[in-house]
């Protein structure tokens, strides 16, 4: 876990030292089952009007199921000093609360970290609302500014910080969201909604009421799920997915989905002729981090590119629901969406790249990125290369022999008729 953590930060410190990185303006972390039985318990995400919302807006111990997500005015230096000094502090066995102040000694910057049984806190620069439902579900919400605001362990509820970035058409519209988001927030905690919902339904309120809508991303802390690239920009000093808006369209039978603005094209799944859902990026942010009964948790190796793991994951929970768990089976929808064109800069997989834990509902597949720059991988024909390259010295050699014909065709013309 700690070599993952490493390369997120040297992510993170590589971008710094060629972009302005941004910080979020929306941090939420969400408790509503503090025993860390249930599957979707414990959530938490990110999002800003900001430019640059990758997914190191927030880092994610699968192994202790904490996270940590920066923000705050300060510049990329003490906000990575900030990030791995509040890392060191949870991996040594600190507090939420703990690990958080660490905050309170670099200059402008905001830490919230939280986990299903740690609790959760923010430390730093802020203004915050913590939510807290007792056993009798009464409802309390409290206002923090700056120091520390804690959401002590065993408790259900959550931390939501929020500002208004400058430059954001809804300036001025924090103060009045941030309470609203925490009333929400609260009343779904209340009526029984899991960790995941209540996060997606704040990343909903914040996007439409206070405008800071660009992911970012979400995350299960109970589960180690997370969105990944799914609404992070694609470029740098770009702004990721709105997350007011629709973002895809899916086939509620199948699985086969496509995103907007090519969803625009299609109005039925091409596979069988299903009317196709429309999703919008809470509803598929929501679906990306929440664990149900016939979810397949799928981790794809081998490749980074944007939309593998996305993509893969959508294929092999359709596969896994039509044949069960079956590595050919799902081998052969995999290179089936590659030959489609839904899977691009990927080699077909074999039975023997998929690795199937059906105990834990898991699956990996092992992918091997194409070479040359290629998008997919060369057709396989029943004939031999060898006689491809005959068959085009045959046809190059028949093209030149009818270039000379048109080229000379009247001198030819001229000989014929003298020998006639």
């Amino acid at each position: 876990m700690k070599s993952k953590i490493f390369i997120c930060l040297i992510f993170i410190i590589t971008i710094s030292m060629v972009v302005n990185t941004a910080s979020a303006t929306m941090n939420v972390i969400v408790i509503t089952d503090p025993t860390g039985q249930d599957p979707n318990g414990a959530a938490a995400g990110s999002q800003s009007w900001q430019k640059n919302m990758f997914q190191s807006t927030f880092l994610l111990s699968k192994n202790h199921n904490f996270a940590v997500l920066s923000g705050g005015e300060g510049n990329e230096t003490p906000r990575l000093g900030a990030i791995v000094t509040a890392l060191n502090s949870l991996e040594n066995g600190a507090t939420a609360a703990q690990a958080a102040t660490t905050a309170n000694g670099f200059s402008g910057i905001r830490i919230m970290v939280g986990g299903p049984t740690i609790g959760a806190a923010v430390g730093g620069y802020f203004d915050v609302y913590v939510v807290v439902v007792d056993a009798n579900n009464t409802i309390t919400i409290t206002p923090y500014k700056n120091g520390l605001a804690v959401l002590p362990p065993g408790s259900r509820g959550a931390i939501i910080h929020l500002l208004n970035t400058p430059g954001n058409p809804q300036y001025g519209t924090a103060d009045a969201v941030r309470l609203q988001t925490a009333e929400l927030m609260g009343k779904m905690i209340r009526d029984g909604y899991p960790a995941t919902d209540v996060v997606a339904a704040a990343f909903q309120n914040v996007a439409v009421n206070a405008g800071e809508k660009h992911g970012g991303g979400a995350l299960n802390l109970a589960s180690g799920i997370t969105t990944g690239d799914m609404f992070t920009p694609t470029e740098l000093n770009e702004t990721g997915f709105s997350m007011d808006q629709n973002y895809s369209k899916v086939c509620p039978e199948d699985g086969w989905s496509i995103s907007f603005p090519e969803a625009d094209n299609y109005e039925t799944c091409p596979l069988d002729g299903t009317p196709l859902k429309t999703l919008s990026a809470t509803e598929a942010l929501n679906n990306a981090i929440t664990v149900t009964g016939n979810t397949t948790s799928v981790s794809s190796y081998g490749s980074d590119a944007p939309g593998i793991s996305d993509t893969t994951q959508e294929i092999v929970d359709a596969s896994v629901k039509k044949h069960g768990f079956s590595a050919i089976e799902i081998a052969k929808d995999i290179n089936s969406a590659i030959s489609s064109g839904l899977l691009v800069g990927v080699n077909d997989v074999e039975a023997s790249d998929i690795n199937i834990n059906q105990k834990q509902n898991a699956v990996g597949v092992y992918f091997k990125p194409l070479g040359n720059n290629r998008s997919s991988p060369p057709w396989n024909l029943p004939i031999s290369s060898s006689i491809l390259d005959i068959l085009g010295n045959i046809q190059t050699a028949i093209g030149l022999i009818l270039v000379i014909l048109v080229l000379f065709r009247s001198t030819l013309i001229s000989s014929f008729l003298k020998k006639k």
